[in-house]
């Protein structure tokens, strides 16, 4: 039977493996944020705005990450702090440091006249290289590093925030008080802008990029709690499709425009909401579109593309034109994504599941379970939980 120790009582929506249904449109998602940011490296023309493809990751991670940790609250009025940060080091971590190793060991072979190697791998490895960016440049060479600090503090924050939420929101509404997290911090961003700060040290840092993480949880407990007005939105849903068609008009944006800090930013996680909800039914056209085999495939490996990626983008680029450099540079990073996933990350995730020793960890008393529907699903069709969660994926 699931403790129901919390203030807000929300279904039930997955047993007590917090393990939820897997919508393989999220994995498209995956594939289509790291394609942009891909292009983006590549100094693609007409692209240079593409680096919006990681408010696409920030978004999810928030979504999933949230709808998870909502799960286990719900079931047992807390939050398993040790079992939450212990998955995410062995989900995240192996990854990391493979490709911090091989940066380490063929860096100095291919840039002979780099010598901050070694001082950005540790920057990196301990997740500081948002900040290190942003105030002191480091790292340079394994720039992209800094996306993963941000979403590492945010796995670091989130979960006690969220519990101190939950207990003193009114039953049923922390929405309320994630949507007024998530407005507070896009102020934050705008007023460093407005005093006039430099575009690179906003655009890496997590208090200033915390936004799109927000943006959804705000998600996550809206799809649970389901406030009154939510009707309104899927009565009129199609309307909010105007965001996803507007994202390609902000990809010649360029690097240093402000308004990507102040509206562009902010169009782009509204977009990424609006395809979550569409593909919370598991069909029509945005699900079709995002199952498609190539971005499926791309998606699953999305983690690892993006670690190895940028030395592999910025080693070709000073050699060949763009439309090389992309092409290489996905065939060599899917590459050493599917070799690191097949050999050291699979390994770690056995252990993270308790199958290391050739057996399965002994299951739970699985929790009550309960219905929830969909929000843009009719009544009558709900069966399980829709919310969905991806085991291979860039946040499992």
């Amino acid at each position: 039977m699931a403790l129901r120790h919390s203030r807000l009582e929300v279904p039930v929506l997955a047993g007590s493996d917090y393990k939820m249904n897997y919508n393989p449109a999220l994995d498209g998602l995956r594939g289509v944020a790291i394609m942009l940011v891909i292009l983006s490296h590549a100094h693609v023309p007409m692209f240079d705005g593409a680096f919006f493809g990681v408010d696409l990751f920030f978004v999810l991670s928030g979504f999933l990450i949230t709808s998870l940790l909502l799960v286990e609250f719900n079931q047992h009025g807390k939050l398993d702090y040790w079992r939450f940060y212990r998955r995410r080091f062995y989900r995240l971590m192996p990854a990391l440091a493979l490709f911090l190793l091989a940066y380490c060991i063929f860096a100095p072979l291919i840039w002979p006249e780099l010598t901050d190697v070694y001082t950005d791998s540790l920057v990196s490895i301990l997740y500081l290289a948002d900040y290190g960016i942003a105030f002191f440049d480091s790292p340079d060479t394994i720039l992209h590093m800094w996306s993963l600090s941000v979403e590492e503090h945010f796995y670091l924050i989130w979960p006690p925030l969220l519990v101190l939420l939950l207990r003193h929101a009114t039953p049923g509404k922390v929405w309320r008080s994630i949507a007024l997290l998530w407005l507070l911090a896009w102020a934050w961003r705008v007023m460093w802008v407005a005093q006039g700060q430099q575009f690179y040290e906003i655009f890496f840092r997590f208090d200033t990029r915390a936004t799109g993480l927000l943006a959804g949880a705000l998600l996550a407990a809206l799809m649970i709690e389901k406030p009154a007005f939510t009707q309104h939105i899927k009565k009129h849903f199609a309307h909010l499709m105007w965001f996803p068609l507007a994202v390609p008009l902000l990809m010649e944006m360029a690097w240093d425009n402000q308004q990507a800090m102040v509206w562009g930013i902010t169009i782009v996680e509204c977009a990424a909401l609006v395809v979550l909800m569409a593909v919370q039914k598991q069909s029509g056209l945005v699900y079709d579109m995002l199952c498609a085999p190539a971005l499926l495939k791309l998606g699953k490996l999305s983690y690892g593309v993006y670690l190895w990626h940028y030395p592999v983008v910025r080693y070709l680029r000073a050699e060949f034109s763009w439309p090389v450099v992309v092409v290489l540079s996905l065939v060599i990073s899917v590459a050493l994504s599917a070799l690191s996933f097949y050999t050291i990350e699979r390994w770690a995730l056995r252990i993270r599941d308790g199958k290391h020793d050739g057996k399965r960890a002994p299951k739970a008393i699985p929790a009550r379970q309960g219905r929830i529907e969909p929000w843009l699903q009719g009544g009558g069709h709900g069966s399980a939980a829709k919310l969905v969660m991806s085991a291979r994926g860039h946040d499992d």
